[in-house]
Parts: structure tokens; sequence; C-alpha cells
């Protein structure tokens, strides 16, 4: 559904590129997770989705269609996207943020219906929101600000779902609670592609993750083929402990201590 190819993305006055040649695909049905170091591209790619990191090199394609051929509304029919950082200029109740999602179904000469209520208040319930619809998003909690996000983004719709550290502000429960969905959203062939630090948590939900290292792909595959030790001590360059998840038996990312250095 979403991919990348080829892709090279330079900052002005950088003196490397951010991304420089990252291929991946991220297909319908699946949850596709792309991790990596601080500065290891990975919000690039959703600037580059977003148009505001343009291309030097490469192509994004969407279903089949080059990226710079879509126009916005278009694209925002098909592709809901919740960046890193977003902050409002003025409160609004949350209901009414959240109903911001359906602006692209909207058009000039169409008002919201029973169906774009119903989308929204199902968006509002997959993101355990509903108890503060009513609320004025100037009033959330860092955590709660970040679910409503996402509910816009649920109510949005379409057939891709990119979302850039979602979980960040995030307590254990809602964590995983925003995992569960994201997995289930790809079950049910809804294509969801993940920026993420939580490589336990990517080892468990996600089919596909692509591994980031100086903007370049250091590994991708299945979760056991890039959660190995000899890549990830590499790529972050710091001394690992690679297990299996007693619970699932997905593969365990364990940091070790280094030992103490004498002076």
């Amino acid at each position: 559904m979403i991919e990348f190819r080829e892709a090279v993305i330079r900052y002005p006055r950088a003196d490397a590129n951010a991304v420089d040649g990252v291929s991946f695909t991220a297909r319908a049905g699946t949850l596709t997770a792309v991790a990596g170091p601080n500065g290891s591209g990975k919000s690039t790619l959703v600037r580059a989705l977003l148009r505001l990191a343009p291309l030097a090199r490469g192509s994004i394609v969407i279903g089949g269609a080059p990226l710079d051929a879509i126009d916005r509304r278009s694209f925002a029919r098909r592709v809901a996207v919740v960046p890193q950082r977003e902050e409002l200029v003025f409160p609004l109740p949350v209901r009414d943020y959240v109903a911001f999602g359906r602006y692209p179904h909207e058009g000039p000469w169409r008002a919201a219906a029973a169906a774009d209520d119903a989308q929204i208040d199902r968006a509002l319930a997959l993101a355990g929101v509903t108890a503060f619809a009513a609320r004025s998003t100037q009033e959330l909690s860092g955590g709660e600000w970040q679910r409503v996000r996402i509910a816009r983004a649920l109510a949005q719709g379409g057939e891709a779902l990119v979302l850039d550290e979602p979980t960040t502000f995030l307590d254990i429960a809602h964590e995983m609670a925003m995992f569960e969905l994201l997995a289930r959203l790809a079950f049910d062939g809804m294509a969801v592609l993940l920026v993420s630090h939580q490589l336990n948590l990517l080892a468990r939900f996600a089919g596909h993750i692509v591994l980031l290292d100086h903007g370049r792909v250091a590994a991708a595959g299945t979760p056991s083929e890039v959660m190995r030790g000899e890549i990830l001590e590499r790529v972050y360059d710091w001394p690992l402990l690679i297990t299996r998840d007693p619970a699932v038996g997905a593969p365990a990312l364990t940091p070790l201590r280094r030992p103490p250095t004498h002076s």
C-alpha cells in the first residue's frame, strides 16, 4: 500500500542525507514498524509522506500511484497520519477535534452526515476517549492528548494508518491497548506503518520491522530476523541480551550495563 523506493532526503545545510536510499513496503493487512536510534531517519520518512521533507531522489508510491500525482485531499481520504508533534492554536472540545478527521470526506458542498457521526463515535471508542469527548483539549494530560490525536486519525479512516511514536506519554495499560488496537486494524486489512522505539512491543506485534541506521536500512524482516544481538548491538552501540518473551515467544531485548571505567 505504501512503498518507499530508494528514497533519499537531505535537509538544507545538513552534512549527510537524513534518509539514504531507503526501500520498503508497508502492505495491507500488516503492521509494519520502522525502528532505529535517534536521528536514524524514522520521522523523516513520515515528514516525506506529509510532503514536509522533499525527496532528493527516489519515490513514494501509494496504492500503485506516485505520491506527487495524488492531491492532498485524495491522499487524506486514503492515508491517515499521526505525526510525532502537534499543538493546537485554539482549544476545542475533544469531539470537535476528532471530527476534523472527517473533513477530507466532506467536500465544499457536503456537510457532516449521520455516517460521519457514527465514524467519530467509533473512533472515540476505539481510542478509549469517549469519556472525555466533551472536555476541552487544553484540559487533557499528555497521554490523553495522544489518544485523542489517534482518535482523529481513526475517524479519518482510509486504507492506511501511519503513526510516529504514538505511545509517547502513555502508561503501560494504554500502551498495550494501543498496540492491540493497531494489530487488530492490520488484521482487519489496513496497512499500518508505525515508527517506534519500543522494540520489545514491536517484536510482539509487528509483522515486519525495518531497522534504520544513519538513514539506511540496517536490517529488515520478521522480528526474529531483525532482533538479533549482533545486529542491534552494532546499530545501537550498546551491549544487549536477546532472549525470548516467556508470554508469547517473541524476541525480547534487555540492555546490559557496561562495566565501570576507572580513571
